[in-house]
């Protein structure tokens, strides 16, 4: 596509200029990163935690099929609000004092679940918890994604991906600990929750003394900001060139005004980007990866495990999501998004239709069992691998600087909303139709998103920012 209309009069992009940092430069990157991942990490255990509590709570709290949905999705709800909430928080406030809020978030959220005696309470507690994570999974990617050279993006924003996986693993692997050692015992499940306070605690800590976004200083004209913070994190030559690129952008942002709901209405090219995040979004979700992150060890009990068995086997959905992003980051140095998402989809498909006919057609017992286990642990490994990191990438990267949180917050509302339906609904679609019929679901589903990324979804390997924002605007106005 041509865009030299668009970038005649811009600097030099950037990555011309080599960066040849310093090791102590390059250490300074490496801990922004681990410390803004621990948002990552409480997102991972949050929505995984409630996977081997939920039979426990189920018992002492008195919950139905319904109220199984409501507890499970109402942390989906508060995510929903949350990711809206935070996108536009972090554009308006920073994208480090937003974190620092949801950092306070967690902690509560994590407490009141923990200490909740009724189900309407564990319902609220969950809904707060759930504003913590939607908040995260919009500020944290675009946190990254602003701190980032742009050859190391890619890399840096999916580590965030990590360290939700990991925290599904640890979610997964304590769940099991906890259930062991306390035998059953009435309350053990709060045990499991409580865990969730301790790296939200790491994280706000941490996030005090780590700097703001460079891209959004230079979005509200602190020019001598941002250049002080790319130069923690870049060499000297390296920080003017980007800064010079980021400031041509922020003024002609500012020019035009990006930054809300009104301006996304008329401008016609954030409209159908809008219109593209939506569909990422959705794309994501509707291989049903939340029933088996949630809903995991009912799938493998039903499958013909006993209760304790399939808590244990249930880590492996964990360690292969872990291992599985280890490979994504490294693909997605190598690989361009687009194509990796659609290996994905149809990864996930295949196993999906797997799992359906193997719940329809073996009979109840080891084999059936260790069938699912063998299909969730393949239907991860696509997901994990290869969907969910270009997901998160792909989102933190398409969106205009000056509405960059509030794209990416708008999106993110369509894939929690997503999320929610299907966590609500997926109890009663098996107690109604059987798990192979709504497996089966998930296939179609996986088929019209396969259609989807093939016809709409751009490429965004391999540019900066900056450069990707005049090649998305030329190629949708």
């Amino acid at each position: 596509m041509d865009v030299s209309k668009d970038t005649a009069q811009a600097p030099t992009p950037a990555t011309a200029v080599p960066d040849d940092a310093s090791p102590t430069v390059k250490r300074r990157l490496r801990v922004i990163t681990l410390i803004a991942t621990f948002g990552g990490l409480l997102f991972g255990y949050d929505t995984g935690v409630i996977n081997g509590a939920l039979p426990y709570m189920t018992e002492d709290l008195g919950l139905t099929p319904f109220t199984e949905g409501m507890v499970t999705s109402s942390l989906l709800l508060g995510a929903a609000l949350g990711a809206v909430t935070g996108g536009r928080l972090s554009d308006g406030r920073g994208r480090r004092r937003t974190i620092l809020v949801l950092a306070v978030l967690f902690f509560i959220g994590a407490l009141g679940c923990t200490l909740a005696p009724n189900t309407a309470i564990m319902v609220v507690a969950r809904f707060v918890l759930g504003l913590a994570v939607g908040g995260a999974s919009v500020t944290v990617p675009v946190y990254l994604a602003e701190v980032s050279p742009a050859e190391r993006r890619g890399a840096l924003v999916t580590r965030n991906e990590l360290m939700i996986v990991s925290g599904q693993l640890l979610a997964f692997t304590s769940n099991a600990i906890i259930a062991r050692v306390g035998d059953e015992s009435g309350g053990v499940w709060r045990w499991m929750l409580v865990i969730a306070t301790i790296p939200a605690v790491v994280l706000w800590f941490g996030m005090l003394v780590m700097p703001e976004s460079p891209r959004w200083l230079a979005s509200q004209s602190r020019f001598g900001e941002a250049l002080e913070v790319l130069k923690q994190v870049r060499s000297q030559q390296r920080a003017e060139a980007e800064l010079a690129e980021v400031s041509s952008l922020a003024v002609k942002d500012e020019q035009e005004k990006l930054g809300g709901w009104q301006d996304m209405k008329s401008t016609p090219w954030v409209r159908k980007l809008m219109f593209v995040g939506f569909g990422i979004a959705i794309v994501q979700q509707i291989t049903g990866v939340n029933t088996i992150m949630y809903y995991g060890t009912q799938i493998l009990t039903d499958a013909g495990f006993a209760a304790d068995s399939a808590l244990t086997a249930n880590i492996a959905n964990g360690v292969i999501s872990v291992l599985a992003t280890f490979v994504g980051i490294w693909l997605l140095g190598r690989v361009a998004r687009r194509p990796m998402l659609m290996a994905g989809q149809m990864g996930t498909t295949s196993a999906l239709l797997l799992i359906g006919i193997f719940s329809l057609a073996l009979p109840s017992g080891d084999g059936r069992a260790y069938a699912v286990l063998a299909m969730t642990v393949t239907f991860l490994a696509f997901q994990q691998g290869a969907i969910s990191p270009v997901t998160w990438l792909m989102l933190s990267e398409i969106f205009p600087m000056r509405m960059r949180g509030f794209g990416m917050g708008v999106a993110a509302v369509v894939l929690w909303l997503t999320n929610f339906v299907i966590g609500l609904v997926f109890p009663s679609l098996v107690d109604g139709i059987g798990i192979s019929n709504t497996f089966f679901l998930f296939v179609l589903a996986g088929l019209f998103s396969l259609a989807f990324v093939k016809r709409y979804v751009p490429e965004t390997k391999g540019r900066t920012l900056e450069t990707l924002e005049a090649e998305l605007k030329a190629r949708f106005s």
